[in-house]
């Protein structure tokens, strides 16, 4: 097995989570939707997930999964489908940052369609933490590959914001997941404006087809359309038909794009397919990201 990147103590009881097992479940989630408040340590390359209080320095951050989560699925058939899945390999680390500017949008990009995992989905630049990096090195990191953006030293403040339980392909109607990922949301807040930022982003077209700002108004519409539920709640009375959005051409160059609102609102379908829309991840940082700002 592969190094061990999430890690769990469970009754003071150290273990690697296998790649089948809900971690949500192994650190005693009922059967709500949650988040659950999670004892959380952030070491080098590794983050560490406690069902108590951690010793030394450690935070408590909320941890969720889709309501649809294929391995608490798997675990409730007692099936054999799960035994399907590996068992030489656990749980995966990964980062995305939810990057601020300092007239509060927050930045999204759209995976290209060309990828295997998640194609056309809006999601905050991230990726995997590499051994022994420092998951705000590897978070800022992947925000460089993926967006070209280098964040000043000095210019910007951090905290981590919450916890993922990210499966791939997310629902097991599409297939027994071949992903299983704890993703650490990050909310890195930068003095600069959205104009200021925008005029330095040179997009990785091998992993970003387009990308956008959100604000707060249409935010909170994209983190109230919850997957798993028949319809959006706790919308906004008025929100634009479209947003800004700006597309790669396949020259190298940009164009503008009015990316329909309704785009943005869509949930994730029961049978596999490569509609664009916001991940269920994202909704959750958003949610997180507008309850930091009051909203």
């Amino acid at each position: 097995m592969a190094a061990t990147r999430v890690l769990l103590l469970l009754s003071r009881r150290a273990e690697s989570p296998g790649f089948a097992h809900s971690v949500c479940r192994l650190l005693g989630a009922g059967p709500g939707l949650g988040p659950w408040s999670t004892h959380c340590g952030l070491k080098r390359g590794r983050l560490v997930l406690s069902d108590g209080p951690l010793p030394g320095a450690s935070t408590r951050l909320p941890l969720q999964r889709s309501p649809f989560c294929p391995f608490a699925a798997l675990e409730q058939q007692f099936g054999a489908r799960a035994a399907e899945l590996p068992t030489n390999r656990g749980v995966d680390l990964g980062v995305a940052v939810i990057l601020q500017s300092s007239d509060q949008t927050v930045l999204l990009t759209r995976r290209t369609s060309t990828l295997s995992v998640s194609p056309n989905l809006w999601v905050p630049p991230g990726g995997h933490v590499e051994l022994d990096e420092e998951l705000l090195d590897g978070g800022l990191r992947e925000l460089w590959e993926e967006s070209g953006l280098q964040l000043p030293q000095g210019q910007f403040s951090w905290v981590p914001l919450g916890l993922w339980e990210s499966a791939y392909p997310p629902r097991l109607s599409w297939g027994l997941p071949k992903y299983h990922h704890i993703i650490l949301y990050l909310l890195v807040v930068s003095q600069e404006s959205q104009q200021q930022l925008q005029a330095r982003i040179q997009p990785n077209p091998n992993e970003v087809s387009a990308f956008m700002w959100l604000g707060p108004d249409v935010a909170a519409a994209v983190a109230a359309t919850e997957d798993g539920t028949e319809t959006p709640r706790h919308l906004p009375q008025e929100l634009p038909p479209s947003v800004l959005a700006v597309e790669l051409e396949e020259d190298g160059g940009t164009r503008p794009l009015a990316l329909p609102v309704s785009t943005l609102l869509r949930t994730t379908p029961t049978t596999a397919e490569g509609k664009e829309r916001v991940s269920t991840g994202t909704k959750f940082a958003l949610r997180l990201w507008l309850q930091r700002l009051g909203r």
